[in-house]
């Protein structure tokens, strides 16, 4: 397996240090912090850790602060609800003594039911498009460094955009956009992992989607963007090592905060999950330069 995905798998693992306690470590992925999608994938496999014979099918989590890449994180598990079709986990994620992250997850027993989905977008296949690193490594000019160290930094998946890429001179556009996502490896045949590999991917390019209408590139100017909730909903099983186009759009954002919503399709057009995000989007004033200045924290 790639280093790189066996790695992640590990630190999705986490460590049992009581029944209902466990501990994890962290990855430096070019962010400011502790990357939102690692705390999500580590407190749904925290939940799993304490369920038996039942799927994950939604989760609802906040970010309350920021996580210190430099120390492990600690993630208690509520057994909240055991009930004839359904379980519920509450999950709270410590570091320094203090809540950084909650989440609430829903597990149910398998069964069947009435099924309908809405119509995969239609937009080029992942065939013949470029990962972001390429699309980024073909640029006349180099890139500024916080930008370049975000793209380039060695990944367990790959990003096929479908729209094309202005990472220096971001002009308005519409609020959607489509990316092609795949793990760099083949994986064994876990529900629970693919589940929880999903969980870590899908906080990727989500929140970025409320910024396209606005015309302000990443990592450029005075712009401060932070993920305050994530929701995430299982409609069907998922290989994440096979090509799943995330589909997203953006249909508000006021008051310094932007609302974004993703589709995962199959390749054959299966709708497997559904994701929901606001996150803070504050534009400062260009003229301050303190990172002292209390608006720059969520």
């Amino acid at each position: 397996m790639h280093p790189v995905l066996e790695d992640l798998i590990a630190l999705l693992q986490l460590e049992r240090i009581e029944k209902n306690i466990f501990r994890g470590d962290s990855r430096d992925i070019g962010s400011a912090q502790v990357f939102g999608g690692q705390v999500l994938g580590q407190a749904l496999s925290a939940a799993q850790h304490t369920i038996e014979d039942r799927v994950a099918h939604s989760l609802h989590a906040y970010f309350l602060r920021r996580g210190d890449m430099g120390s492990p994180i600690i993630y208690e598990v509520d057994r909240a609800r055991d009930g004839g079709s359904f379980s519920t986990r509450r999950v709270v994620a410590i570091q320094h003594g203090r809540p950084i992250f909650n989440l609430a997850a829903s597990f149910q027993s398998p069964e069947p039911g009435l099924q309908h989905q809405a119509d995969m977008p239609d937009v080029a296949g992942p065939d013949g498009l470029k990962d972001i690193v390429e699309l980024a490594a073909d640029l006349p000019v180099e890139l500024p460094e916080k930008m370049s160290r975000f793209i380039t930094a060695k990944r367990p998946f790959e990003f096929r955009p479908v729209e094309t890429l202005n990472f220096l001179d971001a002009k308005p556009q519409p609020p959607r956009k489509h990316v092609w996502i795949r793990a760099v490896d083949s994986l064994p045949d876990d529900r629970a992992l693919h589940q929880n590999l999903l969980a870590y991917v899908s906080d990727y390019e989500l929140l970025g989607t409320t910024m396209l209408p606005h015309g302000l590139p990443f990592g450029r100017g005075r712009v401060m963007m932070a993920s305050l909730d994530h929701a995430l909903w299982f409609h069907r099983d998922v290989a994440i090592d096979r090509w799943l186009l995330y589909a997203m759009d953006s249909p508000n954002a006021s008051g310094a905060r932007g609302f974004a919503r993703g589709q995962l399709f199959t390749e054959d057009g299966q709708l497997v999950a559904s994701t929901a995000q606001e996150g803070l989007m504050r534009v400062l004033d260009e003229a301050r330069t303190d990172r002292s200045d209390p608006r720059l924290q969520a």
